[in-house]
C-alpha cells in the first residue's frame, strides 16, 4: 500500500517503534505471541478470528498480515470469506440492535 493514506509498513518503522519504546514493544510482541499460540483454539481459528476483527476495525495492515498468517496455518479462501461475512453481520447487527436508542429518543421527542 504505497499509495493512499496508509504508508507501507517497513522495517524502518518497526525499528523506530522498538527504539522509541523498547520495553513496551517487547511486551506487545510477547503478548501477541502468547495470544496467537496454539491453545484451546487452534492457531488457524485464532487467525481467522483476527481476519474478521481486522475487517471490523478496518486495519489494512492487520487484514493483510492475519490473512497471510491464516493461510500459512491452512485456512482456505472460503474460510477467510466466511469469517469476513461473520464480521460484516456482527457489524450490521450492532447497528440494527442500537437502532432502539434512536427509536426510543424519537418516541420520547414525540416523533
Amino acid at each position: 500500500m504505497s499509495e493512499g493514506m496508509y504508508p507501507t509498513a517497513t522495517g524502518e518503522f518497526s525499528k523506530m517503534r522498538r527504539e522509541l519504546t523498547p520495553e513496551t514493544q517487547a511486551a506487545f510482541e510477547a503478548f501477541s505471541q502468547k495470544v496467537f499460540a496454539e491453545g484451546a483454539l487452534p492457531v488457524k481459528v485464532k487467525q481467522l478470528i483476527a481476519v474478521a476483527v481486522a475487517h471490523v476495525t478496518q486495519c489494512p495492515y492487520c487484514i493483510k498480515g492475519h490473512t497471510k498468517a491464516a493461510m500459512r496455518h491452512g485456512a482456505t479462501q472460503q474460510e477467510l470469506m466466511e469469517a469476513i461475512w461473520v464480521a460484516a453481520e456482527m457489524r450490521a447487527g450492532g447497528a440494527y440492535a442500537h437502532s432502539v436508542l434512536a427509536l426510543e429518543q424519537a418516541k420520547a421527542a414525540g416523533g
